[in-house]
């Protein structure tokens, strides 16, 4: 249960990046948010039912 106010989104949620950071690793590359979710810095996730999210990469074209 999120102790926040508002409450963070479930992992469940479009959104569960907008959930706070609980724990951060920034010398391993991963923080732990409020709702379970482990975000890695190459924006990979794990959910915490254990589903992995693969990394999402930005890319830019030149207009």
């Amino acid at each position: 249960m999120c102790p926040h106010h508002p409450p963070c989104p479930p992992a469940e949620a479009t959104d569960h990046e907008a959930a706070r950071i609980v724990a951060s690793h920034p010398e391993q590359g991963w923080n732990l948010l409020c709702n379970g979710v482990v975000v890695f810095e190459d924006y990979g996730e794990l959910l915490p039912d254990g589903t992995a999210m693969g990394a999402i990469r930005c890319t830019h074209h030149a207009a």
